[in-house]
């Protein structure tokens, strides 16, 4: 080690002593500021060097994405995977410099400063103080007097102690001196070290690494001269090409129509229309549309999501429209919505419509190949245990249901536009609709219009009993009736849609055109039917019926009007005869006179009732709380019973005696009801004050019908709930089933009527 400071010359405090301490420390204050500043700029090249590397990464990162990117070219995907390797390993030895670099360099550098120089300034402030002492010890004991010896003795003791302890902390600061001055070389040396040692391994292993790549250099240079070449070769093919393509006739515009039904992309037929669209700018706007699974779609750009015109080309119908002021175009009607779309010739606007009339007619002939498959009609039943049941026919459906509904007065029209062959309905209003109507019944809601196809859709034999027993002519006396006086318009078939809506809304939700209350009453009384009067006498019944009373706490509405007195008078289909008792009804509210009517299967009166706001579910207190339903399963009506579900009426709700529709269905024997309501989620499980359910009710009655049909609803829903939530929805047999004895209460009531004695 190299004395700076002699130890000896230390002790004599010499000016000698005193120059060498402020040369030393001037050059640790300078050393100090040189390394404090040498840290800061190591610190900055760290803070450079880890954004570098975090650019470098996010480079490389990018080489192998382009590399992903062109992998179907082996050329172009190999070399960037390979270059992007080597500037990885290159980059980890660059970060391994970064981290010695931080360690030997920053941190040792950094503590020599904080401190190797802050433990030799205390100790300087150690020295100066005891020099301080020493000064003042040493002049208070030259002034001291000689004759004083009391001072005298007191400043030598003072003095001596000065010495000693200037001595020691001089020793110390010299101590300190000379290690610090040795301590600097060894560290600055170890950091420059450190660094030059990871530089040095840092570009020995990027050389390795490069030239690890020196063969497949040679190779891709190769590779390049050949590309170039080629590329110069295409570059000239295509320019002949280009020159080519520009002397032939550019001059026509219509695109080839091709209408592909079997296309193995599943695009029967595709390309541009102007769509208008259904605000109320009514703006028109440039779309692709495709013909695809039975759809009719369009959409903006290639990777949008289609838009669906048309959920099934089945329900839909498609016409030119010449009344337009723009040219080539057509319309496209569906019970949702009718789309008004445009092409750019002629000749596209015929290609259109013959894809869209193709589409409908290939719809169709598969739906009907499904149908009638041997898997679709082969359909085997059991015999039920006593109920003489054999397997019958589907369910009337498709145009059976045409036929028989639009033999009815009135029905061969759209009961609102009056556009001609109409095949939509409305089962709760009992009416026939064209398919622009349909579409606005739909939206209406159900709670206003429950819409089912007439050919498309099953139809259950009770509802088609529904269907015959109302019509449009008679809803029409109910829901039109003031339309005269009331000088408005009806929409016509070519009436714009907006049109058509906006009088549907007022007629069926609104209300608008129906006699308005109060008005004169009913004049003319309704027979009771002779059903009626039978079962009041089979239950030891009084034949006069109590008068009809409103529910309790509830305002009894004004007499009505609006129903044709033909419908009050009349015979209806019902089995009344004119010699059977007559009952006024002029003054009964909506609920009484729905209550009534029922009973009576008076369909057209029922109607009236609903339209002039009767709560379905009213309730008469002086009758056992007997509701409109019960009354309907009384007179043994399956439509009236029909017309009341569709209507809302509660299958469930029971009488004061804790008895429901069913309950009474199976009292009084009537299979074809207990049928209906097991189907419309009737519980076979509640029980009446005599704690009996109908189960109880129809073995007490020995009428296996009925029990069959309960034991078989039970034992179908038990069966659900032990297969959980991916139950199905019955099985087979117990649809058929119904469906047979739906059939046979539709068709043949008679065979119903009888008990076990008479199957045995």
């Amino acid at each position: 080690m190299t004395v700076k400071l002699d130890f000896e010359e230390c002790l004599k405090d010499s000016p000698r002593f005193r120059a060498a301490i402020e040369v030393v420390e001037g050059d640790i204050s300078d050393l100090e500021t040189r390394l404090d500043k040498l840290v800061k700029q190591c610190h900055s090249m760290l803070e450079a060097g880890k954004v570098y590397c975090q650019n470098s990464r996010n480079f490389i990162t990018g080489l192998m994405e382009l590399g992903q990117h062109c992998s179907g070219d082996s050329v172009i995907a190999e070399c960037l995977n390979k270059f992007s390797s080597k500037l990885s390993s290159i980059l980890d030895a660059q970060a391994e410099v970064i981290e010695t670099t931080q360690k030997s360099v920053k941190m040792k550098l950094q503590n020599f400063v904080k401190e190797d120089v802050k433990k030799f300034k205390d100790v300087k402030k150690e020295f100066e103080r005891s020099s301080e002492s020493l000064e003042a010890a040493l002049a208070k004991n030259a002034q001291v007097p000689r004759g004083k010896q009391h001072e005298v003795e007191e400043a030598g003791q003072t003095l001596l102690n000065a010495r000693k302890a200037f001595r020691s902390e001089a020793l110390d600061y010299v101590l300190q001196i000379n290690v610090i001055e040795s301590k600097k070389k060894t560290d600055i040396l170890m950091a420059m070290l450190s660094l030059m040692d990871a530089q040095a391994q840092f570009f020995q292993q990027g050389h390795q690494s490069l030239s690890e790549l020196e063969n497949y250099r040679r190779n891709l240079s190769e590779q390049h001269t050949h590309l170039v070449l080629n590329s110069a070769r295409e570059k000239r093919d295509m320019e002949q090409r280009h020159a080519a393509i520009k002397t032939k006739d550019m001059s026509y515009d219509d695109s080839i129509m091709d209408f592909s039904p079997d296309a193995a992309s599943g695009i029967a037929m595709e390309g541009y229309l102007y769509k208008r669209a259904s605000n109320a700018f009514k703006t028109w706007s440039r779309r692709w549309f495709s013909i695809q699974k039975n759809q009719l779609v369009y959409q903006k750009k290639f990777k949008d999501q289609p838009t669906v015109v048309v959920e099934d080309l089945r329900l839909c119908t498609v016409k030119p429209c010449f009344d337009h002021e723009r040219r080539f175009c057509f319309e496209v009607v569906s019970p949702s919505k009718s789309c008004l779309l445009q092409g750019d010739s002629e000749r596209q606007q015929q290609g259109w419509i013959s894809a869209v009339q193709n589409s409908i007619a290939s719809a169709f002939q598969d739906h009907r190949e499904d149908t009638h498959s041997p898997r679709g009609l082969e359909r085997t039943r059991s015999v039920s245990a006593g109920s003489g049941m054999v397997s019958g026919e589907q369910p009337n459906a498709g145009h059976e249901a045409l036929e028989e509904v639009q033999k009815i007065t009135g029905n061969n029209q759209c009961c609102d536009c009056g556009e001609l062959g109409p095949d939509w309905a409305s089962i709760n209003l009992g009416i026939t609709l064209c398919i622009v109507c349909s579409g606005i019944h739909r939206s209406l809601g159900v709670h206003f219009s429950k819409v089912r196809s007439l050919t498309l859709d099953s139809w259950e034999p009770e509802l088609i009993r529904l269907m015959c027993e109302l019509g449009n002519t008679a809803i029409n006396r109910i829901y039109e009736a003031r339309i005269d006086e009331m000088t408005i318009k009806k929409p016509n078939p070519s009436s714009p849609r907006q049109e058509k809506e906006s009088w549907i809304r007022s007629k069926y939700v609104e209300k608008k055109f129906i006699q308005k209350l109060p008005e004169t009453g009913r004049s003319v009384p309704l027979r009771r039917s002779s059903a009626r009067r039978d079962r009041a006498n089979t239950q030891d019944r009084p034949v006069v019926r109590p008068t009809v009373k409103p529910k309790p706490n509830r305002a009894t509405l004004p007499r009505l009007t609006g129903v044709n007195q033909s419908d009050l008078s009349q015979k209806n289909n019902t089995g009344i005869r004119k010699d059977d008792e007559e009952e006024d009804l002029s003054g009964l509210h909506p609920g009484a006179l729905l209550y009534r009517s029922a009973a009576l299967q008076n369909f057209p009166v029922m109607a009236d009732a609903l339209a002039h706001g009767a709560d379905v579910n009213w309730v008469n207190a002086a009758e056992d709380s007997s509701t409109p339903l019960i009354q309907a399963v009384s007179a043994n009506s399956l439509a009236a019973s029909e017309f009341l579900l569709q209507n809302g009426a509660n299958v469930n709700q029971a009488d004061s005696n804790g008895r429901g529709p069913l309950h009474h269905a199976t009292i009084l024997g009537h299979t074809g009801l207990v049928c209906l309501f097991l189907k419309r989620g009737a519980d076979y499980n509640a029980r009446d004050k005599d704690q009996k359910d109908p189960i109880t009710i129809a073995v007490e009655n020995a009428n296996a019908d009925i029990v069959t049909l309960l034991r078989i609803a039970k034992m179908n829903k038990e069966m659900r709930e032990m297969d959980g939530a991916f139950g199905q929805s019955g099985d087979e047999t117990y649809h058929d089933i119904f469906r047979d004895f739906s059939q046979m209460a539709s068709n043949n009531p008679e065979k119903l009527k009888r008990r076990s004695a008479d199957i045995k």
